[in-house]
């Protein structure tokens, strides 16, 4: 029984695998356990209620999907959820049929809509008329719509809530979503089948055509043909095309001019980088939708480290909430250091002692000389320890040449003063406090 169970959840992860990234399928999928079938029905075992709320809200129609794909139509999936030291059983809710009709038409995914998008300077004017297109599809000069961008921006979540608004106010009637590779092998497919008149009259006869990273379709002749007459086919009809592009019409190469002309009928708009408020609103949107209060430092380190896409934003936060629900850790900031160094740390510059002598001088406002000087006041010498801590836990160096950098002291001081300081911390709050204090003081001026 054990290798049916392996042998069905095995297929299962193989097409999941086709429908997610390969973060999010590390995350959230590598963790899951099967433990039994009963009569067509899959029961899986996840680590936590976070784990099973976050696994139904985000990955739950992929699972349904899969689940049919492998067991059938009758197939059918219950979550065993670990609590504490028991586990507690949840059947996932079967999919209504007529969201299953509208997710095999359409191909959208609910997630995505105008509400969940964070608006600001970046991708304001996006937005504005992608609400517009959303409102009256094949109704305004916006026709076509190219949205263009670097990768992780946001494109294809704005394309996507316009066919989901499209649907909800019932402008129109058929929506199709197809990225530029699903539009290629549907339409190799058909060759190969002989089955090109049903490609024509699936992807001809919608309302509104939604078509990701048109990019990749340079040096595919027979693609761009074929796309060619599909985007006359429905403009000729008053039908809406929606597009998206990690750049400009004129920059894409490998495209047939007379398609770029096309491309710029209507209206091309950029989404751009995110400044730091908007990338903080967005690390906050995402937790509220998850019902987490977190502190504002952790948005803010987050939002000060990562700064290339909003998918690495989300992605961040992603790999602290599994942690925390994991391992029953609470999310600080220290947490967030340590777990996101791998993606943070390489943008920080590198850390001297001289700063690390000057930050601590000033904490204690004293000039920063007094750390080379032989005095042995009180203060003075508690904050030289502190600073050769900090020297030894934030830089390569050597104890030796730590100490060359205190005024010429040996090893044995510097020694002594990482374990001063280490005893202090834990016997003394207080000390604790101030010692995490210039070293966030550090860290954070060295972004």
């Amino acid at each position: 029984m054990n290798r049916q169970i392996d042998q069905v959840w095995a297929r299962i992860l193989d097409y999941i695998k086709k429908e997610v990234n390969g973060n999010s399928y590390a995350t959230w999928f590598r963790p899951i356990k099967p433990s039994k079938i009963e009569e067509n029905v899959l029961t899986i075992q996840v680590p936590s209620q976070f784990f099973y709320e976050w696994l139904e809200t985000h990955h739950g129609n992929v699972m349904n999907r899969a689940i049919k794909h492998v067991l059938g139509a009758n197939g059918g999936l219950v979550y065993s959820v670990i609590m504490d030291s028991s586990t507690q059983s949840v059947r996932l809710p079967s999919m209504k049929k007529e969201s299953v009709k509208a997710a095999v038409q359409s191909n959208l995914s609910e997630r995505f809509t105008f509400n969940s998008y964070v608006e600001g300077d970046c991708n304001k004017f996006a937005k504005a008329a992608s609400i517009s297109v959303g409102k009256s599809p094949g109704g305004t000069t916006f026709n076509p719509l190219l949205i263009y961008g670097g990768v992780g921006l946001g494109k294809t979540h704005l394309i996507q809530a316009i066919g989901n608004m499209a649907i909800q106010n019932g402008a129109v009637k058929r929506v199709l979503y197809a990225d530029s590779e699903r539009f290629t092998m549907d339409f190799i497919n058909s060759i190969q089948k002989n089955k090109t008149t049903e490609f024509s009259g699936l992807y001809r006869t919608v309302d509104l055509l939604i078509v990701d990273d048109i990019q990749f379709f340079s040096n595919k002749e027979r693609t761009q043909e074929e796309f060619f007459h599909t985007f006359n086919a429905l403009h000729n009809k008053g039908k809406q095309i929606v597009l998206s592009s990690d750049r400009p019409p004129k920059e894409l190469n490998g495209i047939e001019e007379r398609l770029i002309s096309r491309f710029q009928w209507g209206l091309v708009v950029d989404i751009q980088l995110p400044d730091f408020e908007t990338r903080q609103a967005i690390l906050q949107k995402k937790a509220e939708e998850n019902g987490l209060e977190l502190p504002g430092e952790i948005f803010e380190f987050i939002a000060t480290n990562i700064t290339s896409n909003i998918r690495e934003l989300e992605g961040a936060l992603i790999r602290l909430l599994a942690y925390s629900s994991l391992n029953g850790e609470d999310i600080t900031l220290d947490l967030a250091k340590r777990l996101l160094k791998d993606v943070c740390l390489p943008q920080m510059k590198a850390i001297s002692i001289e700063f690390i002598q000057k930050t601590t001088a000033d904490y204690f406002n004293f000039p920063d000389d007094m750390m080379r000087a032989k005095t042995r006041k009180k203060e003075i010498a508690q904050a030289r320890q502190i600073a050769m801590y900090l020297s030894k836990i934030l830089t390569d160096s050597s104890l030796k040449t730590i100490g060359l950098h205190f005024g010429g002291r040996d090893h044995s001081t510097v020694i002594h003063a990482i374990s001063t300081i280490e005893n202090m911390m834990t016997a003394d709050t207080k000390i604790r406090d101030k010692v995490d204090g210039i070293k966030n003081k550090i860290e954070i001026a060295q972004l």
